[in-house]
């Protein structure tokens, strides 16, 4: 390695440390769906997205282990090639019921989910003068580092900006293929996209809608279908990105949209056709997971009701939280400082919470972010009001 270049380095991550941003990975021990063993020490994990606690579930872990036994450990080819097996397709056909659409395509995660997804609608728009991708600005940064790098036209607007919206709308190219990108709950806010404007915006100014729906699946909608599912506009919707990393409890993600968009999201998404297939084991556990969020919807009421009450206690000593019952519960305290502090006197008392910094969210608003999971105990939930509160 050149000298100048390990110069450089050393003066990107001494800028990093500088302005508090600087990030490093914390070595744990997971024990259950929400304790973990840090430094010989048991906590208690409220930064994970295991919303539903599926990732101990006895039957997703028998799933994936039966599946491992009979596929092997993973699939050995992209799926255009021979990475393609009856468990993928199963998993797909499981993934397109649960979310209501024609069709569903598996891709190794949310992030390249949503690539595929936008390099597919910009390739479909250079047949039709081009498109242009319209995107909340609190949307996640996998969703705007696929737009920037589509080549596509793009325009942000404010976090759920229907003014704004409506405007950029007005003034497009009738020639062009226009495309609403958003999220329905929010990462870092766990605030909801108000989509019932969103669609009759959509009635009377036609455009494409995609909602990525990573934090909203398992969480809310009947068999945890998401938030369009909840409020019946799931028919509104035209493609949804579904991720199985949090409340699903695995990892992967799919694009989930009619069988012409999905043939060509196969065809035209560059992250599903140069990547290898997910692991068969872990579609199977997929599949298992949309069966155990039918067969047991108490834990979508159980987090549901814990980040109620969580907001509700919260509230009450003087803290200002967004709207909604997301397991998401946000505790902005500006600068990062202040966040990585505060994180760390709460891991003092064997709380793991996650302190949030720029650039994942604007300067001036680190945060701590809460997350709740089903398997939290009253107990527990105690605990983490009085510490974070105190």
């Amino acid at each position: 390695m050149p000298e100048s270049f390990d110069s450089l380095l050393k003066d990107v991550l001494s800028g990093l440390a500088e302005a508090q941003q600087l990030r490093s990975r914390r070595v744990v021990v997971p024990i259950d769906a929400v304790h973990v063993e840090i430094d010989g020490r048991l906590c208690v994990n409220f930064c994970s997205n295991n919303y539903l606690g599926l990732t101990h579930h006895r039957r997703l872990v028998a799933a994936m282990g039966d599946a491992a036994a009979k596929f092997g450990a993973g699939a050995g080819a992209a799926g255009l090639i021979s990475g393609y097996f009856t468990q993928h397709a199963a998993a797909e056909s499981a993934i397109a019921s649960w979310k209501g659409t024609e069709s569903a395509v598996l891709l190794p995660s949310g992030y390249q989910a949503n690539h595929a997804a936008i390099q597919t609608l910009a390739a479909v728009g250079k047949n039709r003068g081009g498109a242009r991708f319209l995107v909340d600005k609190l949307a996640h940064a996998s969703l705007l580092d696929a737009i920037r790098g589509s080549g596509a036209a793009w325009r942000v607007f404010p976090h759920n900006g229907m003014s704004k919206l409506r405007r950029l709308l007005d003034d497009a190219d009738p020639g062009q293929l226009q495309a609403v990108v958003t999220e329905s709950i929010f990462s870092m806010d766990g605030d909801a996209a108000d989509l019932k404007s969103l669609v009759e915006l959509k009635r009377a100014r036609p455009f494409v809608l995609l909602l990525d729906e990573a934090h909203a699946g398992g969480v809310y909608g009947p068999d945890g279908a998401g938030l369009a599912a909840e409020y019946g506009l799931a028919e509104a919707v035209d493609i949804f990105v579904a991720t199985f990393s949090k409340a699903a409890g695995c990892v992967g993600g799919a694009i989930c949209a009619t069988g012409d968009f999905c043939r060509a999201a196969v065809n035209l998404g560059r992250a599903y056709i140069f990547s290898t297939s997910i692991p068969p084991a872990i579609a199977a556990g997929i599949e298992e997971a949309i069966r155990v969020m039918h067969d047991e919807p108490a834990r979508q009421q159980r987090v549901r009701a814990l980040a109620r009450q969580v907001r509700e206690r919260l509230r009450g000593k003087g803290m200002v939280l967004p709207e909604g019952d997301s397991p998401i519960v946000p505790i902005i305290v500006g600068e990062e400082s202040a966040a990585l502090n505060l994180a760390g006197k709460l891991l003092e008392k064997n709380l793991l919470v996650g302190a949030v910094r720029p650039p994942t969210v604007p300067r001036g608003t680190s945060r701590l972010r809460l997350t709740l999971s089903c398997e939290h105990t009253q107990e527990e939930i105690e605990r983490l009001i009085e510490a974070v509160a105190g």
